[in-house]
């Protein structure tokens, strides 16, 4: 088996594979990246060729002239210029031999995607403490702060992600909303969480549902509430969706009930929501494991000091 091509500046390598009926398309393979990567010009995509940034699956740099070939398989590193700074740093509350948990701070994607790349968790970690076979366990909403597990060893990326998919993993979530009387809890919503046809958003909608939370106020001053939030599924927005549904939308969210614009985004004004815990029995060494963030929902805080 081939090894990997290495990883360089914490980003890994993607791949695109040419496919089987093209070459009447695509007469080179420059012609088939222009046509796959719009939002590329086709000067850009041949400097980097020519920068050798494009390799096959034998390590070799794509030539410029290179005839489209069906089935290939070539390699690159994304790139995303004028990528803004995220000011705000993550920190380690956990390292062995097997995993890392780290607290993230909101606005950090935990992994690349579309205008984040060198500002994302993984890229973050991958950097700090050269490990390229860091792989994340699960994510958190890039607006969301609290605990990231990680995975040291390839070996065992499998067994700990199965956790997940097989919900045996318990996971407990703080969150700042609005209080209201006429809401009873605790209580356990279920409902059937889909994608929206607005960008970005998911919604609630008729059918067998797939998507559980158990809702608990813990405490509350004035008008706010300090919830805590069981997620038994792991539907997207779903602690967003289930708590706007109730007119209960989290402090600052800027998506639910009102989507704001990634430009409006306001750093200072966080989705007041925390990963606050996480918990299971370790697969590998069949110990108890438990993570906790030391982060705090400052809008709760804030307004509790002078309530």
């Amino acid at each position: 088996m081939k090894p990997p091509p290495p990883t360089i500046n914490g980003v890994g390598p993607s791949t695109v594979w040419l496919p089987q009926h093209g070459q009447e398309k695509w007469p080179t393979v420059l012609d088939f990246l222009v046509h796959r990567f719009a939002t590329l010009t086709r000067d850009e995509i041949a400097g980097r060729m020519l920068r050798g940034e494009i390799t096959d699956d034998d390590g070799l740099a794509v030539p410029l002239d290179a005839a489209y070939t069906a089935n290939r398989k070539l390699h690159y590193y994304r790139m995303v210029l004028d990528e803004p700074r995220i000011p705000f740093e993550e920190a380690i509350l956990f390292e062995d031999e097997l995993l890392l948990a780290v607290d993230k701070p909101h606005f950090l994607p935990t992994t690349p995607g579309g205008r984040h790349l060198q500002e994302t968790l993984l890229v973050r970690l991958k950097q700090k403490l050269g490990l390229a076979s860091l792989t994340p366990m699960h994510r958190l909403d890039r607006e969301t702060a609290g605990v990231v597990l990680f995975t040291k060893q390839l070996q065992h990326r499998g067994a700990y992600q199965l956790l997940f998919q097989q919900r045996q993993v318990n996971k407990q979530y703080l969150a700042v909303a609005p209080w209201r009387d006429d809401v009873p809890l605790p209580m356990t919503c279920r409902s059937r969480i889909v994608e929206s046809d607005h960008f970005m958003r998911m919604c609630e909608t008729p059918g067998a549902p797939n998507a559980e939370t158990t809702i608990e106020l813990l405490a509350r001053h004035g008008q706010w509430g300090l919830y805590r939030l069981t997620p038994l599924t792991g539907k997207k927005h779903q602690l967003r969706v289930h708590m706007a549904a109730l007119g209960l939308p989290i402090v600052y969210d800027q998506i639910y009930p009102r989507h704001v614009a990634a430009g409006e985004e306001d750093v200072g004004r966080p989705l007041q929501l925390l990963a606050q815990s996480i918990n299971f029995t370790d697969p590998v060494t069949g110990m108890h494991r438990q993570f906790e963030s030391r982060r705090r929902l400052l809008h709760w805080h804030d307004n509790e000091q002078t309530s």
